[in-house]
């Protein structure tokens, strides 16, 4: 039984290591019919713990798969399923060698959503499960280190620092990398918006470097994205002209029930 498994994960495997995307999605499909009629989706004691231990790596197949492919959402389902597996007792014996880096990529995309509390809601399942009160304990992993040391610099405000992270011999592999592109232009975002708002307009070459991006032909396509407008070399910024403008119209809207107001209680008078 656990034969046939053993031959699709390994033809799986084969294909991720091809990078062969799309052969590899055919063999998932047909690895997840397998699993289910080995009864092997969801752990159970009926099931023989070398069937579990194959269809985990499967799942974790999957999900690697899905991160190479770009598809967060079907990574997050992949992770979901895989918790079972790594919490069932019987499999503690044959610990996975793809966990930490399957949670040190959840933690990453929970970065990059933004989802801080998820974040280290998981950090300190992390720290518990290691039987300590001190991050440090799991930093020595460098799939979970990796994710760590970039919270910590987007709470200083070193968005410098994680634009190096991310660009340098700290990322820990290459699946790592689709969510690193995310929270770098989630940062990217979160500058422009500040900057829409601070100033009224930029040199393109200034906000290149801003902005972390390679030339100031991404600038300019980026300025576009925005509907900024780009006059003698400045990006033009209208958020805070139309700020403005909004903050009149309001003053004008306040006025306008002011007066009918007044009026009414002349009537009533």
């Amino acid at each position: 039984m656990t034969a046939s498994l053993d031959s699709i994960l390994q033809s799986l495997q084969q294909s991720l290591s091809h990078e062969d995307p799309s052969q590899a999605k055919a063999q998932i499909q047909k690895a997840k019919i397998a699993l289910l009629q080995h009864n092997a989706l969801i752990p159970s004691q009926q099931t023989p713990v070398p069937t579990l231990a194959t269809a985990r790596s499967i799942l974790e197949a999957g999900a690697l798969l899905s991160i190479r492919s770009r598809d967060p959402e079907s990574f997050v389902r992949y992770y979901s399923q895989l918790q079972p597996f790594y919490d069932f007792p019987g499999l503690q014996q044959k610990p996975s060698q793809n966990r930490s880096k399957i949670t040190g990529l959840y933690l990453l995309l929970l970065l990059s959503q933004g989802d801080y509390a998820g974040f280290h809601t998981l950090l300190e399942t992390l720290i518990v499960a290691e039987g300590s009160n001190d991050v440090s304990s799991v930093e020595e992993d460098q799939f979970i280190r990796y994710p760590i040391e970039l919270e910590r610099s987007l709470m200083e405000g070193s968005y410098d620092q994680v634009w190096r992270k991310t660009n340098g011999r700290d990322v820990p592999g290459e699946e790592f990398a689709l969510f690193s592109d995310i929270l770098i232009d989630t940062i990217r975002r979160e500058i422009a918006s500040c900057a829409a708002r601070s100033y009224p307009s930029l040199p393109i070459a200034s906000a290149k470097n801003l902005l972390f991006l390679d030339s100031e032909g991404a600038v300019m396509d980026f300025a576009h994205e925005q509907g900024w407008s780009l006059e003698d070399g400045r990006i033009q910024f209208p958020g805070l002209e139309d700020a403005k403008k909004a903050e009149e119209g309001d003053q004008k809207e306040v006025i306008h029930h002011m007066v009918g107001y007044a009026r009414e209680l002349e009537m009533i008078v």
